[in-house]
């Protein structure tokens, strides 16, 4: 399906206008407009009835990466959302599609898995209240030795409250001390209750955790800058839920991996429909390492990230 350069510049605009919620003048400046004119753009939006409670266009500016993408991985859908704006975080973005992807999907007595970070944590806030449903939560990661803006049980908490279930923790660290320690976890009765849940997931969200000298990892203090070279040493692009991945989509061995207290990769894997939301250049080593395992089944990504990525795997 192929879209003129005015309906792409029309979705473009009425996304960065609803979603993103940036001024009109913001837009001008971004788009290289007049405000007069973007102001008219979003006055026959609504007229036209594309823009409802949300983007309702048939069309957008990214639906060819969105076609190419779920060609190329074999994907069940995927959502590529605009590039925003430079001072928006890249994380809130692909986490509000997350968050509005997952409302329209989730049904009535769903289990629910999510894993952490910033992506999953806007994700929720933008997931749509259900009172009175049966969902559960099952969260997929240990926890921080100290408070972090995102914290797995904090972001796992919330998706409960908002879709009305109980949760479930794995009330461990992230990182035991030593693969003793993580095999005495592994094996307590809580941290059995949790993964044994994860086996009776429905729909899971994941996001991506690169290993650049930006990584969220490295800011939180999951990892020390030594652990980073060492895991990129030893061939690793980034993690899933604790699990690090080799640019072909296989698992690294190093001493870390041995210490972390997370649900198996095969558990992750059977899990009959996976979301993988996560933007940046930075993350594309480690979603196309995610691709290739078969750890998505459903992409939300941005149109920069999206853009790499294909030309990566050519």
């Amino acid at each position: 399906m192929t879209f003129s350069a005015e309906q792409r510049l029309a979705a473009r605009i009425a996304w960065y206008y609803f979603q993103e919620g940036l001024t009109q003048s913001a837009i001008a400046d971004h788009v290289g407009l007049s405000r007069a004119r973007v102001n008219q753009i979003i006055g026959e939006l609504r007229a036209s009835g594309a823009v409802q409670l949300h983007i309702n266009t048939p069309y957008g500016p990214c639906v060819e990466l969105e076609a190419a993408l779920k060609h190329r991985f074999h994907l069940r859908e995927v959502i590529v959302v605009p590039v925003p704006a430079p001072e928006t975080d890249i994380r809130r973005v692909t986490g509000m599609a997350a968050g509005q992807y997952l409302s329209e999907t989730i049904r009535d007595g769903d289990v629910v898995g999510v894993a952490w970070g910033g992506t999953i944590d806007a994700a929720a806030g933008a997931i749509t209240r259900k009172n009175g449903r049966s969902t559960t939560v099952v969260s997929f990661c240990g926890g921080f030795p100290k408070s972090t803006p995102v914290n797995p049980y904090d972001v796992a908490a919330r998706f409960a409250r908002l879709l009305g279930g109980p949760c479930y923790y794995v009330t461990a660290p992230m990182f035991a001390d030593n693969k003793a320690m993580r095999d005495a976890l592994v094996d307590s009765d809580s941290v059995q209750e949790a993964f044994q849940q994860v086996r009776k997931v429905d729909i899971a969200l994941l996001s991506a955790v690169d290993l650049t000298p930006q990584s969220r990892s490295l800011e939180y203090g999951l990892i020390s800058e030594e652990q980073r070279q060492s895991l990129l040493a030893a061939g690793a692009v980034g993690d899933i839920c604790g699990h690090y991945l080799t640019a072909q989509g296989g698992t690294v061995e190093h001493e870390i991996t041995d210490r972390i207290v997370a649900p198996p990769i095969g558990d992750l894997i059977a899990i009959p429909h996976l979301v993988l939301a996560s933007g940046g250049e930075a993350k594309t080593p480690i979603i196309l390492a995610a691709l290739r395992l078969h750890l998505a089944h459903t992409l939300i990504i941005d149109e920069s990230a999206a853009t790499r990525l294909l030309q990566m795997d050519s």
